[in-house]
């Protein structure tokens, strides 16, 4: 980030109100760890999955994107989670154009997680983003369809579901950061910076290797 792409990475030392200031420069969040893991000594093992979550600062302006990666031969449970949380994350970018609501993004992504059996963490949602890391709006990964603020050309903001194999209940870990789930379950989070556009949208954190959208996105 700092040496090749002259950008600063947005987590070090970020500290939002109540929290001690964010010790490292992306987060990784590793099997039943929803999100804001950080990177340490833990050796990855065969099987486990891993969501690396990078935000960096170019030009004064924030781009914020999450992937998960499979580590050698993971269970069918795992494969399929990782799978489904990427779909849903596309799902809730289809619904994207200027006149939508946010709770469109929303009911899309809870309805498709709930009937494949996962639960949607409540906790945590995607964000408006530009001069600052988190600004308005809040983007739920639940919701009703039809209600919420009105989409507009010209809004970024990240669509990143958080989608549990087990319950949606979270607890805190003594770092003040780590999220993990209560039950202990796995959980997966993909992540994209989106622009609304008057016909639809834009995904902004398109980069090398991104996967391509799944064969159901027009």
């Amino acid at each position: 980030m700092v040496n090749v792409q002259n950008t600063i990475p947005a987590p070090l030392n970020y500290a939002p109100d109540g929290h001690t200031p964010y010790p490292k420069s992306i987060c990784t969040s590793i099997n039943h760890q929803i999100c804001h893991g950080v990177p340490g000594p833990k050796i990855l093992k065969e099987g486990d999955i891993i969501n690396i979550d990078v935000t960096v600062i170019k030009d004064g302006f924030h781009g914020d994107t999450s992937r998960m990666f499979l580590l050698g031969e993971t269970s069918i449970q795992a494969k399929r989670l990782c799978r489904l949380t990427y779909e849903a994350m596309w799902l809730g970018i289809q619904k994207v154009k200027a006149g939508a609501k946010l709770g469109d993004i929303g009911f899309v992504i809870q309805d498709f997680a709930e009937k494949n059996g996962y639960s949607v963490v409540r906790e945590f949602c995607g964000h408006g983003i530009g001069k600052q890391f988190h600004e308005e709006p809040q983007v739920l990964h639940y919701g009703r369809p039809g209600t919420g603020l009105t989409l507009e050309a010209g809004m970024i903001f990240t669509i990143e579901p958080m989608i549990n194999a087990g319950k949606k209940d979270i607890k805190q870990m003594p770092d003040g950061w780590t999220i993990v789930t209560k039950d202990r379950s796995l959980s997966a989070q993909w992540e994209h910076t989106v622009l609304v556009t008057e016909n639809g949208y834009e995904v902004l954190t398109v980069s090398d290797k991104t996967p391509p959208p799944p064969v159901f996105i027009n």
